[in-house]
């Protein structure tokens, strides 16, 4: 083994002494990789193995929530082309549909990471992915509105795991300091999906054949996410113990790196007796809760409805799809730099409170402008939506991930606190109405109104984990911070006098 360093917490001493390493320091037991206590770290093997993982599992991952994110908001894309016309809707029809998907995304989502956790990320996503690539297809079957609300069902139910498994999945690679950063290349997809969608969609709304447009947006799209579904498959490795691309020494250290700082049991059998109690346990899932149901509304509501804000500058159908890539595209930049910006200063609280912030200004500015009057001024609310909109839902995910270092209730309060969030895409669903076309000015004022009561209540979350961590050192007699132990020995969770919380205000 080459060179290493020794290793006597989560961080890695900035003088330690290289020590060489023995075959001793790792054990085999269960068919996983166990490490010894006194296992050593070698950094270029650590970054060597870090670089397979980013080029293994990042990209296809991007590429799956690429795809999901496609399924589930081409519909405003397609409505601009007609559809609710083609389906002859009626009344607030267009408004039900958006409402009925996120029915199933709520009720499956914790029974889908459930089976996610027991049988794992590598099949359950991708098949997955394959049913509701599927139902996308289908969806340009239909010839009315029960026919769509019917595969809008299945699709909701195919995609309530997807999110949820994907943080879980990430968080058995990565350690907590280095997951908003990897989540976010994962979540820009989805920034990145408005504007490939919106960029589909200006050539095939041009496409002047026996079909509608929009039945080939939702073919070529279906089509494309059922093929990722099958490749998925074959690319992704079940666990970081096990990954078919790392040698011995690196499954050994990717073991040792979760055990040091992401899980307090690595690979642990799935239970649910022990998952269920993070309610019990966790202390802040209720405060959790209220911020996703903050982020919910603005962040659904720039997802679904961003086209339609957009036709309030007055171009044509084919100019207003195109008119939503830039936006998206910066929005995607945002997501990744707010990311790695949070990884690096060990913050959550501070670079969530003020993108929440900068996408209720966004939405007080469309409710206050005149936009067909004011054409740069509304455009550029548009970028500042799109800038701290999508960002807010992985900061979310990261920080209760990070504060929660047992798997199986990982496996529980993902997909529950996602849920959260979820369901307020059916307030989203509800405020956008027909009625209040095209300047949608309620609906704005409530994006803001719940974008800026999650600023108030992240900072004081944030500002209450300084405060307990500090009383914490003061009830030891030290100045440790969160890293400084490792997560397997905090069997105690958040009650052990060692622990301490992350990404509260630096």
């Amino acid at each position: 083994m080459a060179s290493v360093e020794k290793m006597n917490d989560a961080e890695y001493p900035v003088d330690s002494k290289e020590a060489p390493g023995s075959e001793s320091d790792i054990e085999r037991g269960n068919g996983l990789v166990q490490v010894a206590s006194n296992y050593v770290v070698d950094r270029k093997l650590e970054k060597k193995m870090l670089f397979k993982f980013d080029i293994h599992i990042l990209p296809m991952l991007a590429i799956m929530y690429l795809f999901n994110s496609i399924d589930k908001s081409n519909l405003g894309n397609a409505k601009t082309d007609g559809l609710t016309k083609d389906l002859h809707f009626t009344g607030n029809q267009y408004n039900i549909l958006l409402s009925i998907f996120y029915v199933p995304l709520v009720l499956t989502a914790v029974p889908m990471n459930m089976l996610t956790k027991k049988f794992g990320a590598k099949f359950v996503l991708p098949i997955a992915m394959i049913i509701f690539g599927s139902m996308a297809m289908i969806s340009a079957g239909t010839t009315n509105f029960g026919g769509i609300v019917t595969t809008r069902w299945f699709l909701g139910m195919a995609e309530s795991g997807f999110y949820p498994g994907v943080i879980f999945y990430l968080t058995t690679f990565y350690k907590r300091n280095e997951l908003a950063g990897r989540l976010s290349i994962f979540y820009a997809a989805s920034e990145v999906a408005g504007a490939f969608t919106g960029l589909i969609a200006f050539g095939v709304f041009q496409i002047k054949d026996a079909l509608y447009g929009w039945q080939y947006l939702f073919i070529i799209e279906g089509g494309l996410t059922v093929l990722g579904g099958i490749i998925a498959i074959i690319v992704l490795p079940k666990s970081a113990a096990t990954a078919y691309f790392l040698n011995e020494d690196e499954k050994a250290l990717a073991y040792h790196r979760i055990a040091a700082n992401s899980s307090t049991v690595v690979d642990s059998e799935f239970s649910f007796r022990q998952a269920i109690r993070v309610f019990k346990q966790d202390r802040l899932w209720p405060v959790y809760m209220s911020i996703g149901f903050c982020v919910g509304v603005p962040l659904f509501s720039v997802s679904n409805f961003l086209p339609q804000i957009v036709a309030q500058l007055g171009y044509s159908t084919v100019k207003t799809n195109l008119y939503t890539v830039a936006p998206n595209i910066v929005g995607a930049c945002f997501v990744v730099f707010v990311a790695f910006s949070s990884d690096y200063w060990g913050d959550r609280s501070c670079h969530l409170a003020a993108t929440l912030a900068t996408t209720a200004v966004g939405f007080v500015v469309l409710a206050c402008v005149d936009v067909p009057n004011h054409l740069g001024v509304g455009y550029f609310a548009c970028f500042l939506l799109c800038a701290g909109g999508f960002i807010t839902s992985p900061l979310l995910s990261t920080w209760y991930n990070n504060n929660t270092p047992d798997e199986n209730q990982r496996a529980i309060l993902t997909p529950v606190m996602v849920c959260t969030a979820n369901a307020m895409g059916l307030v989203a669903a509800n405020i956008f109405t027909e009625q209040s076309a095209p300047r949608y000015v309620m609906a704005s004022i409530i994006c803001a109104c719940f974008g800026f009561a999650g600023v108030a209540i992240v900072l004081s979350l944030g500002f209450w984990m300084k405060y307990d961590n500090a009383r914490r050192n003061r009830a030891q007699g030290v100045n440790t911070k969160a890293g400084d132990v490792p997560t397997s020995e905090l069997k105690g969770g958040q009650k052990d006098p060692s622990w301490r919380w992350m990404g509260g205000v630096p």
